[in-house]
């Protein structure tokens, strides 16, 4: 007899699903090292570049761009000589690093099961 089909007690309205949105948004390339950069306070683009290495600096201008225009980074032109930009979170930008955390710190579990498991077939 085959198995019954459950449904998920979980409905959220597909055409508004909030993790997808949040996924779309850190899933990208680079994103969630960006955040986690400027978790630490505002940094200029030549820092972050030297931070995110080894992004280009047509990827680390999309990506800024990108995060800007939904709200989690703000750009700040500072008043020097010659001009200068920085890039802070927003209250929004915060919210999103203890996931990064949270993700980071599975990383670190995953890659010492990894190492573990590597180890074991070596033997």
């Amino acid at each position: 007899m085959p198995l019954k089909m459950r449904k998920s007690p979980v409905r959220p309205n597909p055409d508004a699903c909030p993790i997808g949105t949040c996924m779309d948004l850190i899933g990208g390339m680079w994103t969630p090292n960006i955040i986690w950069y400027l978790s630490g306070g505002a940094r200029r683009f030549s820092e972050l570049r030297e931070d995110v290495k080894p992004i280009s600096a047509k990827m680390l201008s999309t990506r800024l761009k990108e995060m800007e225009a939904v709200g989690i980074v703000d750009r700040t032109v500072v008043d020097t000589s010659p001009p200068s930009v920085e890039y802070s979170l927003t209250v929004l930008g915060r919210e999103l690093v203890p996931a990064i955390e949270a993700i980071a710190r599975v990383g670190q579990k995953l890659k010492r099961e990894q190492a573990k498991k590597r180890m074991s077939l070596a033997r």
